[in-house]
């Protein structure tokens, strides 16, 4: 029923909208906010195109520029080519005017980066920290790792928020966009408010992903996946587990579990329990032990252990049960990704973590799997590759992560007119239930030597 006809009777009908164009009196929040991202993405750069791209009016875009610009979030730029007047202004954002922190948390290791608005890396460390030791001194570390990023790289804007990219899966807010969700990965962490003390010590919002979803979103946005919208990004190691970009936008599923292919059955058992690290370690130590693997035996027998790396150069140099060994580990993997090559019709798939680091044995086991039995049209353009990326893939992501968070354009509105996220009403109000919830008060920092016992 439209509008007209619900009018009471005795009251004219309320005048219609004009299709497209706002009211001239829509909220300088959501003006700001439609101009700063259109701005920030590069979408238009002067007065007459973001008139264009917006639809608002040339006063109101003049007077929210002016703002943007007293608000430091926007500087002046060059001038543009004249046609057949004054040569218009370029307005460009500033992406230095605020800083992201973003960290990396896994069994053994930590990681912590910093980024600007955009979420381009600036600065990376990484450290060994036994994490199941509890969450006590892994948050401790964090905001002192943190403090000292900030002191090399700060900007006039300090930390805008913080990027977590935690192992196994995170579930979804209900309906909340700042929250605490629980650390389940990790023994002895239940219960322990980490966000809390977090965002508490480091006075900024925290948002958590897994680490697959980050490492996925670093490879899209810095690494192979450039310029893409559909890919699958897999994560071999310890656990293995997949990340979905579908066009453009991570898919994270209905509670944020998308992915857990490393639980889907396969020859053997579970694809984790046949090729993960950890079972691919246990089955070169039992060849090494054997003397099936001369070379696994020799590495026994000088270091006294046996990894997956270890296997990764046995193949390379011949070894006939490594290559055996990361072959039937490749095949595996590539025919749980078939189906989810046929499902999804990626363009690219890319494989990281410590097991596709082994080298081209496994990567041509996954491609061979994966091309014979996908359809020839999903197969025709599609590449699988090895993540160049590294380590840094995760970090790049869980700053890209953060960038859209602060700018989704719900969000954005709660904190543009007030400078910075820090400043939203949202983010105050958790701030101070988790102050008096955990009774944390800011760290001082520590020289950033030294790691986690």
């Amino acid at each position: 029923m439209d509008e007209a006809s619900t009018a009471g009777d005795g009251q004219a009908a309320a005048p219609r909208r004009a299709a497209g164009r706002p009211r001239a009196s829509e909220s300088a929040h959501g003006s700001l906010a439609v101009l700063l991202n259109l701005v920030r993405g590069g979408v238009a750069t002067t007065r007459q195109e973001l008139e264009i791209q917006s639809e608002l009016g040339r006063a109101v875009v003049t007077d929210r520029l002016a703002t943007l610009l007293k608000l430091g979030l926007i500087e002046e730029g060059e001038l543009g080519p004249a046609l057949g007047g004054r040569a218009p202004r370029h307005v460009r954002f500033r992406p230095r005017m605020g800083i992201i922190l973003a960290a990396v948390l896994d069994h053994s290791s930590l990681a912590v980066g910093v980024s600007d608005l955009t979420g381009r890396l600036l600065a990376e460390h990484h450290e060994a920290a036994e994490l199941a030791a509890g969450p006590e001194p892994v948050v401790q570390r964090l905001a002192t790792l943190f403090a000292w990023m900030l002191e090399e790289h700060g900007s006039e804007g300090g930390i805008w928020g913080i990027g977590l990219a935690v192992p196994g899966a995170v579930e979804k807010p209900d309906g909340q966009r700042l929250f605490a969700p629980a650390l389940t990965a990790f023994q002895n962490w239940d219960g322990f408010p980490f966000i809390e003390q977090l965002a508490t010590l480091v006075g900024a919002p925290v948002w958590v992903r897994s680490g697959v979803q980050t490492m996925t979103m670093g490879e899209l946005k810095s690494g192979s996946g450039i310029g893409l919208t559909d890919m699958i990004f897999v994560k071999l190691g310890r656990s293995i587990s997949a990340g979905v970009i579908s066009e453009g936008a991570l898919h994270r599923g209905a509670q944020g579990a998308a992915g857990l292919i490393g639980y889907t059955f396969t020859e053997g058992g579970t694809l984790e329990t046949v090729a993960g690290s950890e079972a691919l370690a246990r089955e070169a130590r039992q060849a090494a032990e054997s003397d099936r693997s001369p070379y696994l035996a020799s590495v026994l027998a000088r270091s006294g252990e046996v990894t997956v790396t270890d296997a990764g150069h046995g193949a390379q140099l011949g070894d006939p049960f490594c290559i055996d060994l990361l072959g039937r580990c490749g095949r595996a993997v590539g025919e749980i990704l078939a189906p989810l090559a046929n499902l999804l019709n990626p363009s690219l798939i890319v494989l990281g973590g410590s097991v596709a680091e082994t080298g081209d044995i496994l990567l041509a086991a996954v491609r061979e799997a994966v091309y014979r039995q996908s359809h020839p049209v999903v197969t025709r353009d599609l590449r699988i590759v090895r993540s160049q990326m590294g380590g840094s893939a995760g970090l790049v992501g869980a700053a890209q992560v953060v960038a859209e968070a602060l700018f989704d354009a719900k969000f954005l509105q709660g904190w543009i007119t007030l400078g910075s996220p820090r400043e939203h009403p949202e983010f105050k109000d958790f701030l101070a239930r988790a102050a008096l919830d955990t009774g944390t008060r800011p760290a001082k920092p520590r020289p950033p030597g030294g790691t986690l016992a």
